[in-house]
C-alpha cells in the first residue's frame, strides 16, 4: 500500500511549524524521523493532509547542560525534542548525567531506525512498549509543547493518557525535554542505573520493560531511587512509591525481591496474542529484580572507579 495524498510544508523556523499547525489543526501531522508515522501512512492507518517536516530546525537540535541554559532551567540536561536517538546514545555527556537514557536507547528498534528515530518522536508516539517514553516518566522529566501563545510545560508523568494518546493538542509541537540532573551524590555515595526488557527478538516491542536508577553508599544502603515498568498498562508507569521505600534500605537480596513483588502487585495488565496478563505481570517481577540488582552493581563498580580526593 502507499499513503493517500497529501500537501507538504517545510517550515524553516518552530514559529512558523506552529503557524502551519493552528491553521491545519487536526489535518496536520509533524514529521522529523518517520519511523513510526511513514509506515502508519503507507497502511493508511494515518491519513495526514498536511504532512509539516520539522527535521531541520535547528530549534529542535539542542543539547544543553545548565551551565548553557537560563537560570529558570538550572539542573536539568535539556534534549531537544528532534535529536536523533543515536545522538544521545553516543553522547558522552548524557552518558555521564543521564546514563539511564543511553542505557535505554540500546533497546529502542535497530540502529538504522535510532539512526532517523527523535527523541521527541518517540515520546510523542506514545507506544505502550518505548522505552524512552519510560525513562522520561521515571526520572519525572518535564516536556516542553510550543504553540503560537506560547510555551506549555506539562510533567511526562501527565502526558500520557492511553496507548498512542497523550495530552498534547493538535496545534502543540513537543520542543523539548528536561529531564533533571540528580545532585553530586558525594564522595561516598554514586549513582548508578540499569534498563532491561523482554521481547520476542531483540528490536521488537517489548513486552515488557523496567528500569531504574539509584544512589547508594559504600555499604550498598540506598540513598535515593526511582523505578519503573512498560508494557502493563496503557500508559508508561513510574513506581514512585518503590522509590521512597526503598530510601533508606540496605539493597540486599530480600529487599530487591519484596520490591519486585510490591511492583508486580501494583500493575493491572493485560492480556494479548504475544504474552496472558499473569505472564507480564511475571515478567514484571522478574525485571523490576534484575534492574534494581544490575542498578546496584553499576553504582559498586561506579563506586570503585570513583578518585577518593
Amino acid at each position: 500500500m502507499k499513503a493517500v495524498s497529501f500537501e507538504y510544508a517545510r517550515p524553516a523556523t518552530l514559529a512558523e511549524a506552529c503557524e502551519l499547525l493552528a491553521a491545519y489543526g487536526p489535518d496536520a501531522k509533524l514529521i522529523a524521523g518517520g519511523q513510526s508515522l511513514v509506515p502508519m501512512m503507507a497502511m493508511r492507518l494515518a491519513r495526514p493532509a498536511w504532512l509539516i517536516d520539522i527535521s531541520r530546525l535547528a530549534e529542535l537540535q539542542r543539547v544543553a547542560m545548565p551551565g548553557d541554559l537560563p537560570a529558570d532551567r538550572d539542573g536539568v540536561f535539556l534534549v531537544g525534542a528532534g535529536v536523533r536517538q543515536c545522538v544521545i546514545e553516543g553522547d558522552a555527556l548524557a552518558r555521564a548525567h543521564v546514563p539511564l537514557l543511553a542505557r535505554a536507547l540500546r533497546w529502542v528498534g535497530h540502529a538504522q531506525t535510532r539512526n532517523r528515530g527523535t527523541i521527541g518522536g518517540s515520546i510523542v508516539h506514545a507506544d505502550v512498549s518505548a522505552e524512552i517514553a519510560l525513562v522520561a516518566c521515571v526520572l519525572d522529566a518535564t516536556l516542553e509543547l510550543r504553540d503560537t501563545s506560547g510555551l506549555t510545560a506539562v510533567p511526562a508523568r501527565e502526558f500520557f493518557l492511553a496507548p498512542m494518546i497523550t495530552s498534547i493538542a493538535p496545534e502543540q509541537c513537543l520542543a523539548e525535554i528536561r529531564f533533571p540532573l540528580w545532585s553530586d551524590p558525594g564522595r561516598e555515595t554514586v549513582r548508578g542505573c540499569a534498563f532491561d526488557e523482554v521481547s520476542v527478538r531483540h528490536g521488537d516491542f517489548a513486552l515488557v520493560s523496567a528500569c531504574a536508577q539509584l544512589v547508594v553508599d559504600a555499604g550498598g544502603r540506598c540513598m535515593r531511587a526511582e523505578l519503573g515498568v512498560g508494557g502493563v498498562g496503557p500508559v508508561p508507569l513510574a513506581l514512585p512509591e518503590i522509590g521512597a521505600h526503598l530510601a533508606g534500605a540496605r539493597l540486599d537480596e530480600q529487599t530487591i525481591a519484596a520490591a519486585a513483588d510490591t511492583a508486580a502487585n501494583m500493575i493491572d495488565p493485560e492480556g494479548d496474542l504475544h504474552a496472558s496478563a499473569d505472564y507480564r505481570r511475571h515478567l514484571a517481577r522478574v525485571l523490576v529484580e534484575r534492574v534494581l540488582r544490575a542498578a546496584k552493581e553499576d553504582a559498586m563498580r561506579n563506586l570503585m572507579e570513583k578518585p577518593t580526593a
